[in-house]
């Protein structure tokens, strides 16, 4: 290992950039740092990128070619906004440094040493589909029959393989954590896995995983790889570490062991990607990796007023696992963050809607409104307030939830029972039991469309010959299912011909489909819930419909307006801003999220996506749970604040009445 200090060159003394006039003594002492290991703890709103681009500069001015500087980042947008400050501030050859993704540095290492892997450097990089494809064609050639019983789909198998890789797991651990339902099934989905790779490799083939799995192995495997590449970059800038997986940190301690140079920069209190396989521990035991690293904190907030930054210390200071740290508001006092409990769900999209009318009309854009929430299926009713009152809103987190392709599927079967003759519906609904494609779609519908009555010409013995005999279980469920929907007692209650769908295959088939499937039925459990409002199916499906209309009024309404509220999950809100916030479903069991507390260290996740909601406002911010919601057996239920709210002390929020939250008594109770 070469240790490398940072100076000046002779005869530049006199630096371009007076950093003291630009940066803030927190940041002058990481840009000015000398070599050697750093670790930049840097809090919301501290002005980290600015940090990260001016010790480029620094660097370059120090007289470190560009070619010997590695900057690694987790978007490419990133990096380009990094170059192109850095090209501000100095005169240097943008293309001669290394900037990019993970993935973008692995290519081009790839490119360079792909033969020493038996490659040749003209492969052809998979996007997300091909893969799932090429996937798809090894599950076909591993004899995966309908005996098998249930058997995940090639994104599934797509989405462990990925996870296995880069977590730098055995298929078989990852399986066992994370999708016990296949356990039995864990050997073919490993031979799967492999004939996917021996694919890949005689068709000359990466996937994006490969890119880092291969660099990896470069490394490990060459000695003189590694040595060439850990002597070449001289200085390694990781922007937001606390979200890299154990695969990316091992590259970087890898290219680091030369000259050690490295300077990893991010927020543990930001670290909230788990579920991708982000590696919690690759952050907060970095001093345990590199015993001679410094760290330096960035404290100085330059978003959030003193009181919105007051709550959101307070509530983080209670995770253990932690480097210390207080956030310092740079800006004038100003409104107290608001706590607001109302009477249900639909009260609660009420009073955020009308809010929103408020704060509009005392001339702040919709632009910098947003809610967020802690899992998608929390914004259905706010969705259906802000479009009955014409509120033009965007969502982060995903399609609209009326566009979900579960809410579809599930809708679909109630809307064959309203109405027999509707083709889109029962097109969809056949196409999702095995062996059935649009062949045979369009066979069952032009059979069962020809009577006078499709809901029961489905079930004759004429229709029973078109269908492959493959076929034929799915379409026997089908039936069964199909029974119990017409029945009286059910058939106008559309919360129970819901969880009959779920309860007859559709969760299943949601678990071999989807690897989210569980915020898929959380979706399907709220649209239960949700429905229990009508009298009856035909008034539910009338409402979802109209929904989605948009008239031609409304397109030029929109065409005319650019301003929008922003709907989004925290995890999809991270690293940006609003004037106002609201974060609605403050309640135990919803934020934090029931199921994130089932996991190792769950509580403190889920306090660190709180605190990340809370640190996204910049002037206004509004924590709203509802007092009663629905539980799954169709009863009410009482919910109580969040814990995260609960265990804050001192009082640094205001608590607003019922009445004075809502501006009229339409809420009492």
């Amino acid at each position: 290992m070469r240790k490398y200090t940072l100076k000046i060159p002779e005869g530049r003394s006199n630096y371009f950039i007076n950093y003291e006039a630009e940066l803030n003594s927190e940041q002058l002492e990481v840009v000015t740092a000398e070599g050697g290991p750093m670790l930049v703890i840097a809090g919301a709103g501290t002005g980290k990128t600015r940090t990260v681009t001016y010790r480029v500069a620094r660097l370059l001015e120090s007289g470190v070619s560009p070619e010997n500087i590695l900057l690694v980042t987790f978007t490419n947008k990133a990096a380009r906004e990094m170059l192109f400050r850095v090209a501000s501030l100095v005169n240097f050859h943008k293309n001669k440094l290394w900037g990019g993704t993970f993935h973008h540095i692995g290519n081009l290492i790839m490119k360079k040493e792909a033969h020493l892997l038996g490659y040749k450097s003209n492969y052809t990089i998979l996007d997300r589909e091909d893969s799932k494809n090429l996937i798809g064609h090894c599950i076909a050639d591993s004899g995966v029959s309908p005996k098998d019983g249930w058997f995940p789909k090639e994104g599934v198998v797509s989405d462990i393989v990925s996870f296995a890789v880069n977590t730098q797991q055995e298929i078989e651990i990852v399986i066992k954590k994370n999708y016990p339902i296949f356990h039995e099934h864990a050997d073919k989905i490993k031979q799967i896995a492999n004939n996917y790779l021996k694919r890949k490799m005689n068709m000359n083939l990466l996937d994006f995983d490969d890119l880092l799995r291969n660099w990896k192995l470069l490394l490990d495997k060459f000695p003189d790889i590694l040595e060439h590449y850990s002597r070449k970059f001289l200085h390694i800038l990781v922007d937001e570490y606390q979200d890299t997986n154990r695969i990316q940190a091992d590259i970087i301690d890898l290219l680091s062991s030369y000259h050690q140079n490295i300077m990893a920069v991010g927020d543990d209190s930001q670290s909230i990607y788990s579920f991708r396989g982000a590696n919690f521990a690759n952050i907060i035991e970095f001093p345990n990796r590199y015993s001679e690293v410094k760290v330096f904190k960035l404290q100085t907030n330059y978003r959030s007023t003193p009181e919105i930054i007051n709550l959101s210390n307070q509530s983080i200071a209670h995770n253990r696992l932690r480097f210390p740290k207080t956030l310092k508001s740079s800006r004038s006092s100003g409104a107290t963050p608001a706590l607001i409990a109302l009477y249900d769900t639909l009260k609660q999209a009420d009073f955020v809607s009308q809010r929103i009318l408020e704060l509009q009309d005392e001339g702040i854009s919709l632009n910098e409104i947003s809610i967020l929430y802690r899992a998608h299926y929390h914004s259905m009713e706010i969705q259906m307030e802000l479009t009955r009152r014409g509120i033009p809103f965007e969502i982060r987190s995903g399609l609209k939830f009326f566009e979900q392709a579960h809410i579809k599927d599930v809708t679909s079967f109630l809307r064959i029972v309203s109405n027999p003759f509707d083709e889109i519906a029962w097109k969809r609904i056949v196409r999702l039991y095995p062996r059935i494609g649009n062949t045979t779609a369009n066979k069952i519908w032009n059979f069962i469309s020809s009577t006078q009555e499709p809901l029961a010409s489905i079930a004759s013995k004429e229709l029973a010959n078109l269908i492959p005999k493959g076929a034929k279980k799915g379409i026997t469920s089908f039936l069964s299912l199909l029974k119990g929907l017409k029945n009286p007692d059910v058939l106008n209650l559309p919360s129970r011909m819901i969880y009959l769908v779920m309860e007859n295959g559709y969760k299943e088939y949601l678990q071999v489909k989807y690897h989210n499937f569980e915020s898929r039925i959380d979706d399907l459990n709220q649209l239960a819930s949700y429905s229990l409002k009508y009298r009856t199916t035909e008034d539910f499906l009338k409402d979802l419909a109209l929904m989605g209309i948009m008239t031609v009024e409304d397109m030029v309404f929109e065409e005319q307006n650019d301003e929008r509220v922003t709907l989004s999950s925290v995890h999809q809100a991270k690293g940006l801003e609003w004037s106002a916030v609201f974060i609605i479903w403050c309640a135990e069991g919803k934020f934090p999220l029931a199921r994130g507390l089932k996991e190792k260290y769950g509580e403190e996740e889920e306090r660190r996506l709180f605190y990340v909601a809370t640190t996204r406002a910049k002037d206004e911010l509004y924590l709203c749970y509802p007092l009663k919601g629905q539980g799954r057996g169709f009863h009410e239920i009482l919910l109580e604040p969040s814990r995260f709210i609960r265990e804050l002390e001192g009082n640094p929020y205001e608590e607003w009445g019922i009445e004075e939250s809502i501006g009229s008594d339409d809420f009492s109770f």
